[in-house]
C-alpha cells in the first residue's frame, strides 16, 4: 500500500504556565512532542496509544495544522502541509477531517444538526444551494444511524453516542481521505462506544477511509488498528503491526500498558 500520510521528525514545545504577561525569554519550556516520525498507508488504521499527557493529542492536531510544529515535515499525498499557502491548505483540508473527543463540546449548541453537518459543504462548496447541502447532510445522518428528523433538532436533544454520530457525519460530509479520530469513544459508555467503533469500521470499508486513531485504551485500539505506535513523554517508544505490539511488545513501557489490562482482544474483534 502507498503512503497517504508521512510525519517526519516533528517537534513541539510550549511555555510552561505561560500567561499573557509571561516573559517567554525566561519562562520554562516543556517538550510535548519530540522528533516523532511515522507513515500511514492508504486504507489502514494507524493508532497512537499512550497515557494522558504523553503528547498524542498535540501530535494529532499538528497533523491537521491546528497546531503549528516548531519544526519537522508533514506530508499528505507527498505535499508538505507546512509549506502550503493559506489558500492551498484550506483546499487540502477537505481531504483531512477530525472527529473530536468530546461530543458535547464539539457541536455548536446554537445550530441545528442539519446546519452543523452541512457546514463543511458551505465552506468548501459554496456553489451548492442550502437545499442541496441539507439533502447531503440528511443522507449522511442516515448513514450513521440517525433519521431525517435529526436535521431540525439541536445537539442537546441527543445522547452522547448520538452526538458523536453527528460529529462523524460532519467529518464525512466532504468524503475525505483521512480521518483523525482523537479519543472518539472515551467520553461514551462502553457499550455505546463499542457501537461507535463498529460504525467506524463499517464506514472505513464503505468510503475507503484512512484513520489516524488516538487513544489511551489498548482494548479500544485492538478493535480497529492495523498499525500501532506507543507514545510516552512526547516520543514514540515502539511502532509496528497491531498484532505484534499487542501480543509480543518489544518495549518495557508497552509491556507495562498491557499488564494493566486484563485481556486484549485480537485486532478486528468487537
Amino acid at each position: 500500500m502507498s503512503s497517504l500520510l508521512e510525519v517526519r521528525s516533528v517537534h513541539k514545545s510550549f511555555v510552561r504556565g505561560g500567561g499573557a504577561f509571561a516573559n517567554e525569554g525566561k519562562a520554562e519550556r516543556f517538550v510535548a512532542v519530540e522528533g516523532v516520525s511515522f507513515e500511514v498507508a492508504r486504507g489502514e488504521t494507524f493508532a497512537v496509544v499512550g497515557e494522558s499527557g504523553c503528547g498524542k493529542t498535540t501530535l494529532a492536531r499538528m497533523v491537521l495544522r491546528l497546531i503549528e510544529p516548531d519544526h519537522g515535515a508533514i506530508l499528505f499525498e507527498g505535499r508538505d502541509l507546512l509549506q502550503l499557502s493559506d489558500g492551498a491548505l484550506r483546499a487540502q483540508r477537505r481531504e483531512m477531517q477530525m472527529i473530536f473527543q468530546d461530543p458535547f463540546a464539539s457541536l455548536n449548541p446554537r445550530m441545528r444538526v442539519g446546519e452543523i453537518v452541512a457546514e463543511p459543504l458551505a465552506i468548501h462548496e459554496p456553489q451548492r444551494s442550502s437545499g442541496e447541502r441539507l439533502g447531503r447532510a440528511g443522507e449522511m445522518l442516515r448513514r450513521v444511524g440517525l433519521d431525517q428528523s435529526a436535521l431540525q433538532r439541536y445537539p442537546h436533544e441527543f445522547s452522547g453516542g448520538q452526538r458523536q454520530r453527528i460529529g462523524i457525519a460532519r467529518a464525512l460530509i466532504l468524503r475525505p481521505k483521512l480521518i483523525v479520530a482523537d479519543e472518539p469513544v472515551s467520553a461514551l459508555d462502553v457499550s455505546v462506544g463499542a457501537q461507535v467503533l463498529l460504525l467506524l469500521q463499517e464506514l472505513q470499508k464503505e468510503f475507503a477511509l484512512t484513520y489516524l486513531f488516538i487513544s489511551h485504551s489498548l482494548p479500544v485500539v485492538a478493535q480497529l488498528a492495523s498499525q500501532i505506535a506507543v507514545m510516552r513523554a512526547g516520543k514514540l517508544v515502539e511502532c509496528g503491526p497491531a498484532d505484534r505490539i499487542l501480543h509480543h511488545p518489544g518495549s518495557g513501557y508497552a509491556r507495562e500498558l498491557l499488564a494493566a489490562v486484563p485481556e486484549i482482544p485480537r485486532p478486528g474483534q468487537v
